[in-house]
């Protein structure tokens, strides 16, 4: 399972996923030097995002034996990962003046570019593998071994 590169980038995006549970997005300054924060876990549609990606991640990483639908997963949760940074983004901005915000804002960016990077190898990996198969199967059928005339 962890012979390929794919994995690794997989793992590395489940965990900066998996530690948003435990981060905080903001912190909202009070009066008198007081301030309040705000996790991923408090605001709902965060906390079922992160549920959604957590899960997709953990579902790719245990596929390795079906690539095609290792790698399909993995878009999934790059477009998931997408739309949750356009939400995060968009809160940022409209809170901008309130809030001062946490740097796992931007986890979701970088787990989308791992499961992308991940979907590319799955992808190679299993052109790579046709391409062998399909290879073998013509030298049998021609009666060659070595692929020489």
């Amino acid at each position: 399972m962890w012979q390929r590169v794919q994995t690794l980038y997989l793992g590395i995006a489940t965990v900066l996923i998996a530690s948003m549970f435990f981060c905080n997005f903001a912190v909202i300054p009070g009066n008198e030097g007081s301030e309040s924060t705000i996790g991923y876990g408090e605001y709902l549609p965060y906390l079922l995002f992160l549920l959604m990606l957590v899960t997709a991640n953990v579902i790719a990483l245990g596929t390795f034996k079906a690539r095609m639908l290792q790698m399909r997963i993995c878009i999934l949760a790059s477009i998931l990962l997408l739309a949750f940074q356009i939400w995060l983004g968009v809160d940022m901005v409209r809170n901008r003046e309130e809030m001062t915000f946490s740097f796992t804002a931007v986890f979701p960016a970088i787990a989308m570019i791992l499961d992308l990077m991940a979907a590319r190898n799955i992808f190679l990996d299993e052109a790579m593998v046709r391409a062998a198969s399909h290879l073998r199967g013509a030298r049998k059928r021609h009666g060659r071994q070595d692929g020489l005339r």
